[in-house]
């Protein structure tokens, strides 16, 4: 028998938000030389306002998290608009919330607080 394997939803990861949509999401754009998942936690440079992935050893802003993408994005060639970006009141799933590869568990913690003070919750997942 095949296996069939669904790809993570925005239903997978958002299980709460804010009751009107306007209220949690904002529309951002993603700085080019990218490919971010939905899920991903995100900063935003500070020169140009744009979303880079969150990173704390970056000094250019993106060290700062300012909330996750509720879409996929590719922007490996070119900026992207049109993002939509989850920056307060939400609970999200853990399993599902995406961070930089090997990021150490302190620098986890403080962006989880960090995310936290916005009103975004990451729960444990079932």
């Amino acid at each position: 028998m095949t296996v069939i394997n669904e790809p993570l939803n925005l239903g997978d990861l958002l299980k709460y938000e804010e009751d009107c949509l306007r209220y949690s999401r904002e529309i951002a754009t993603v700085s080019a030389g990218q490919k971010l998942a939905l899920g991903t936690v995100v900063g935003r440079e500070t020169v140009s306002a744009k979303l880079k992935q969150f990173d704390p050893l970056a000094t250019d802003g993106s060290e700062n998290p300012v909330g996750v993408l509720l879409v996929d994005v590719d922007a490996t060639l070119i900026d992207v608009e049109g993002a939509l970006l989850l920056n307060r009141h939400a609970v999200l799933a853990s399993n599902c919330v995406i961070w930089p590869v090997g990021i150490p568990a302190a620098a986890k913690t403080d962006a989880t607080d960090a995310l936290a003070a916005l009103g975004i919750l990451i729960r444990q997942s079932a």
